[in-house]
């Protein structure tokens, strides 16, 4: 869903993942037509890292509480 969020209104993705300071400028860039595109590859990359931080987090809250049974 974030995908096609990310494709359509890319400023809004933004928004949603916490960077409403990048989402201001990628709803200026979105503005004109040429900069669609690049707004939309932008925010489809944002969207992918914040994906990826969001799973270290857990991987290593994991780890984090494992360690500490083990050795808590």
């Amino acid at each position: 869903m974030r995908l096609i969020l990310a494709i359509f209104l890319p400023w809004l993705t933004f928004f949603i993942i916490r960077r409403p300071s990048a989402g201001l400028i990628c709803l200026i860039l979105q503005i004109t037509v040429i900069g669609w595109l690049p707004a939309a590859l932008w925010a489809v990359h944002a969207l992918s890292q914040y994906q990826t931080d969001q799973k270290l987090q857990r991987a290593l809250a994991r780890r984090t509480s494992n360690f500490s049974s083990l050795f808590g």
